[in-house]
């Protein structure tokens, strides 16, 4: 990939002996849906920077269970990626591609590299680390002080916009590991949105309501 390409990607980059390095010393991945690119115990060698696509970055606990802790967007980075390879620490998360995603790989040693030689390069990693902590503080409170068919609600929300589609294909037990919950609490949750006429039901999909987000803040 170009620099010029790269820069159209990653427009805040306006540094042109960064976006040099980059193209150096970056490599380009291209990952399927449902691949996953960190796994619990891995040492992480690299940053991995989305250029298009989505990631979601999963919190299991020693049962195998799944908690959904953000979503990466294009031009993000994972911010608890970054603390496990700058404390050369194993990864205590999974990051998996929702759909077909492309990510620029930055080994390890050139971002404490970047930190110190690059202004922009560290904005970037410190605004990485406050977006996605309150991403992060977000979904503590979701899960210390909402319902669960709140946390459903807003849950369909945000992958209708991470994905930008009101067609969502997914299983009930997904979006139960999704949200630590079980299969058979997010069947009677969607069926109670189903009987208001929110959402459709089909078989592994789910068809949302254009002014879904709307009816769901007057619920709340």
């Amino acid at each position: 990939m170009t620099k010029e390409n790269l820069s159209s990607y990653l427009p805040f980059f306006s540094d042109s002996r960064l976006l040099e390095a980059l193209t150096k010393e970056g490599k380009i991945m291209n990952i399927k849906s449902g691949e996953a690119i960190i796994e619990p115990g891995q040492f992480i060698k690299m940053v991995p920077i989305l250029l298009s696509g989505s990631l979601k970055v999963l919190r299991l606990d020693e049962e195998g269970k799944e908690l959904l802790l953000y979503y990466i967007d294009p031009g993000e980075t994972c911010a608890l990626s970054l603390t496990c390879c700058s404390s050369y620490r194993p990864s205590e998360i999974r990051a998996v591609a929702e759909e077909d995603s492309v990510l620029l790989s930055v080994p390890v040693d050139q971002h404490e590299k970047w930190t110190e030689e690059f202004k922009q390069w560290k904005n970037y990693v410190t605004d990485s680390y406050r977006i996605k902590f309150q991403e992060l503080l977000k979904t503590l409170d979701a899960v210390a002080f909402k319902r669960m068919d709140e946390r459903l609600m807003r849950y369909l929300v945000t992958k209708m916009k991470q994905l930008k589609t009101n067609e969502l294909y997914t299983t009930h037990q997904e979006i139960a590991n999704e949200l630590g919950t079980s299969r058979e609490v997010v069947s009677r949750l969607l069926k109670q949105l189903e009987k208001k006429k929110w959402i459709e039901l089909g078989r592994n999909v789910i068809y949302i309501r254009d002014d879904f987000e709307e009816l769901i803040s007057k619920f709340n």
